[in-house]
C-alpha cells in the first residue's frame, strides 16, 4: 500500500460501463522516491485534502469486485492518524 494526498477530483461523463459508479480522484504520493500524481478510482468516499491509502498496479483488481476493469489505481482506506518518527515522511 502507498500512502497519498488526495488534491482533486476527475468528472468524467462518459467512460467504460465497468467504471460507473466510481468516484475519481486525482492523488499525489508522500513515498520517499518522490511525489507522483495519478487518478485512483474510489468506492468509499475519499475527499479532497485527505491522506489515503492506495495500491497501484495490476494488485488494485483485486480490491475491484465485479467484472474486470481497467483501473491501475484504487483507495483502500482513508487514514485517520499517522505516526511516524520525525523527518522520515517527507
Amino acid at each position: 500500500m502507498i500512502i497519498a494526498k488526495v488534491i482533486g477530483t476527475v468528472w468524467a461523463t462518459k467512460k467504460v460501463p465497468t467504471l460507473e459508479g466510481w468516484k475519481l480522484l486525482v492523488v499525489r504520493t508522500t513515498s520517499s522516491g518522490g511525489p507522483e500524481t495519478l487518478v485512483a478510482a474510489d468506492q468509499i468516499g475519499a475527499g479532497v485534502g485527505e491522506d489515503v491509502l492506495i495500491t497501484k498496479g495490476s494488485v488494485s483488481r483485486a480490491a475491484v469486485q465485479g467484472p474486470p476493469s481497467p483501473i491501475d489505481a484504487v483507495v483502500v482506506g482513508i487514514i485517520d492518524s499517522l505516526e511516524v518518527e520525525r523527518g522520515l515522511l517527507e
